[in-house]
């Protein structure tokens, strides 16, 4: 897997690396985009790639490890654990979402932004990502 398209991160983000990071893969694991035998890149490789300290990456790979997203191999790199073979339900799906749209929520209203005006917001922006 190429490490330079393996997951995002945004610097300028109040939320730490690291968790971005696991946030990413449990969502990519959730959607079905990595499934269970899926390589991941090593530790250096994905330090390297975004530019960040390998303590960073090993810390969310440890983790994911201990949330049972990733299994550790002795001597080869990670992979995605055995039980997550595709996507899982839409429902399972929404519940990762909702922390981010609650977020979301708690900004419209501290901006007084009327529900329909954010909803419509949030309606384009789904909408641009799918062109």
């Amino acid at each position: 897997m190429d490490p330079t398209h393996f997951v995002q991160i945004n610097t300028g983000s109040p939320e730490p690396i690291y968790r971005q990071l696991i946030e990413q893969v449990k969502r990519r694991v959730a959607a079905g985009q990595l499934q269970a035998g899926d390589e991941i890149p090593s530790v250096r490789e994905l330090a390297q790639a975004l530019a960040v300290h390998p303590m960073t990456i090993s810390k969310a790979y440890s983790m994911l490890e201990m949330e049972g997203v990733l299994e550790r191999r002795r001597g080869l790199s990670m992979v995605v654990a055995a039980q997550h073979q595709g996507a899982q339900p839409t429902a399972d799906r929404v519940e990762l979402l909702r922390p981010t749209l609650e977020k979301a929520a708690a900004e419209a209203r501290e901006l007084a932004l009327p529900a329909a005006q954010a909803l419509h917001l949030f309606k384009t922006i789904l909408e641009e990502a799918s062109r």
